[in-house]
């Protein structure tokens, strides 16, 4: 080959590449900073009412996503709807106002609230813990693939179980155990309760520690007697510890100096090898219990593909926050979740628009979903799950969003 031929191979070669660029960037440039900030602007304003499901935040929310997804000339997402409803059960636990403690040196009371927060997923109308045995079980994971059992040779059937929040080794920098600072799903809270229910324990106490949690336990003081949202579970096989909660860092301690040990328990729990013991104390308590049965929704749209709509790739976003609480210290009541996850579910529209836009259509159909109930416990994804409107064999990938970069433009290289 000549040189000339070579220098228009080249070229060709390049001009190919340059085109197939610009077609894998189509769309890149229409997304709008504006169009996002007027979004976010709307979901986090008081009129929505902090999107609490089941509230009336929640009709409004879901009004305002089916118009937008309607307005951008979306199709509807679950055959002629936009919704999937989602049933749940509303439960209001008003718990005691302490918990009694009995060991061998004599016993104690807690106080709720200042001490503890607990609540049931259950919905007998009483939950009574009666001189229930506790037991603290390290980090109550059970990991086969990191080769941790916190379980392991423990019985805890009736009991209440005390376990510490995040992965072991967090809590004293050890980031050759699991993921290092990135938490696992098993250092997640909503992992502590299925595996404590998992091994029969009566009730499971999760420890505050205020780095480990990401967040302070007033957060978790907010939600003390307050309704919590479930999965309508009747008919259904599910287990459930009849208590739940969490207990401060400072009463954790003492519960461990009543069993005659210290707080060195909870640094030795982060050591592989760790073997949980019982603390020979038990615990009383019990709450009063109000369920009721509702719809929330998930909300979801599509863009049919053009040669394999059978194939699906799922955008997500939960559209829900913690609704109206206790007014702070300037009044305010209303929890606006701008961050988590109004800049989601506002990424989730603006990735609509750019995809509907789009010159040359997706081959797969895509989904735009934003589910409910996220803050409560993953419910709403947890529904879709087990209620896919498109077959989990035929989705190839689910790009969840949970809040976007809230700094503008940054140097910082990932």
């Amino acid at each position: 080959m000549g040189l000339l031929q070579k220098m228009l191979k080249q070229r060709r070669d390049s001009l190919e590449v340059f085109q197939q660029q610009s077609r894998t960037d189509e769309g890149l440039t229409d997304f709008n900073a504006e169009t996002l900030r007027n979004h976010i602007a709307v979901l986090a304003s008081d009129s929505l009412l902090g999107r609490m499901p089941f509230t009336e935040g929640e009709t409004r929310t879901i009004r305002y996503l089916e118009q937008e997804f309607t307005s951008l000339g979306l199709e509807p997402g679950n055959g002629t709807s936009y919704l999937q409803d989602v049933p749940m059960v509303n439960i209001l636990a008003t718990a005691s106002p302490s918990m009694k403690v009995l060991g061998s040196r004599g016993s104690f009371n807690l106080k709720a609230y200042d001490d503890y927060v607990i609540w049931t997923d259950k919905t007998d109308s009483i939950i009574t813990l009666q001189d229930a045995e506790l037991v603290f079980a390290g980090f109550g994971v059970v990991a086969p693939e990191y080769q941790w059992n916190d379980y392991e040779g423990l019985d805890v059937k009736g009991k209440v179980v005390m376990v510490m929040v995040n992965d072991p080794g967090f809590w004293v920098g050890d980031t050759s155990l699991f993921k290092g600072a990135e938490m696992t799903y098993y250092g997640r809270w909503t992992y502590k309760f299925e595996e404590a229910a998992r091994q029969g324990a009566k009730g499971c106490l999760i420890v505050h520690n205020t780095a480990a949690a990401s967040y302070p336990f007033i957060v978790q003081q907010n939600g003390f007697n307050s309704p919590r949202l479930q999965l309508d579970n009747r008919g259904k096989d599910v287990k459930n510890c009849d208590v739940i909660g969490w207990i401060n860092e400072q009463s954790a301690n003492r519960l461990l100096l009543a069993a005659g040990m210290d707080s060195t328990m909870l640094t030795r729990a982060n050591k592989r090898g760790f073997k949980a013991a019982p603390l020979n104390l038990a615990l009383s308590t019990s709450m009063n219990v109000k369920a009721t049965y509702n719809l929330s929704h998930n909300v979801l749209a599509k863009i049919t593909g053009t040669k394999r709509p059978e194939e699906v790739i799922i955008y997500s976003a939960h559209w829900d926050h913690f609704g109206v609480a206790k007014p702070d210290e300037t009044g305010d009541s209303i929890y606006n979740g701008a961050l988590d996850n109004a800049t989601g579910t506002a990424g989730l529209l603006e990735l609509a628009r750019v995809f509907k836009n789009l010159k040359v259509k997706p081959e797969r159909t895509i989904i735009f979903l934003s589910v409910t109930a996220e803050e409560q416990g993953l419910w709403g994804s947890a529904y879709y799950s087990q209620n896919p409107v498109f077959p989990l064999t035929k989705t190839i990938a689910n790009i969840n969003m949970d809040g976007l970069n809230p700094y503008d433009s940054t140097k910082a290289a990932f």
